[in-house]
């Protein structure tokens, strides 16, 4: 199968709200605690191993980063949340930013939210995810590491979030198992994406 995501490239990153792209167009915004496997998650779906830093160190990505899919489609990678060594102001910024960012930017056309497997829905986790059902945005939560659990276990875990994420936001928000080791759910994740940007 084609992919429609693979053309992705690196456009800017941007710390302030100034240095945003012009607001037109589409973008899917992909957040995820430190270390859920956000930047390995957004390489498998564009087939690119280099595109997002992936990184031993939580909370490498301290900027929206946008990547062009094609003109007006954009991918944006959100800081890692849940980040220890960063300094409280600098917390409070990017929160204001991100906070900033849900509320007003029109172009914005769904969230993907990425969460371990073995450890989801934390609390950051259900505030993202409530940003984007207040707003009316579909959102779609992937499993990562999905490898590091047995087929039984996965289903476990799916089901769990699945009731979870239904008592708290209704049929909002789609959940799926992923592994970018392995590509289980790779091809789903892809077509959700491409689906919000009408690629």
């Amino acid at each position: 199968m084609s992919n429609p995501l693979n053309s992705a490239s690196y456009l800017l990153s941007a710390h302030t709200p100034r240095q945003l792209p012009d607001d037109g167009g589409f973008e899917v915004a992909f957040a995820g605690r430190s270390n859920a496997g956000k930047s390995s998650a957004l390489n498998a779906l564009v087939n690119h191993n280099r595109l997002a830093r992936v990184s031993k160190t939580p909370g490498r990505t301290q900027q929206l980063v946008f990547f062009q899919v094609q003109p007006d489609r954009y991918l944006v990678d959100l800081p890692g949340y849940g980040y220890a060594k960063v300094p409280q102001d600098l917390q409070a910024h990017w929160q204001a930013f991100i906070d900033r960012y849900f509320r007003t930017r029109e172009a914005l056309r769904g969230l993907v939210v990425v969460m371990d497997i073995r450890h989801p829905l934390k609390d950051y986790d259900r505030q993202m995810l409530g940003y984007a059902v207040q707003r009316g945005l579909p959102a779609h939560a992937l499993l990562t590491k999905a490898d590091k659990l047995g087929r039984g276990q996965q289903g476990n875990a799916l089901q769990a979030v699945k009731k979870e994420l239904f008592s708290a936001f209704g049929d909002t928000v789609g959940v799926q198992t992923f592994s970018a080791e392995s590509k289980q759910g790779v091809e789903d994740a892809r077509k959700v994406v491409a689906d919000w940007l009408e690629l």
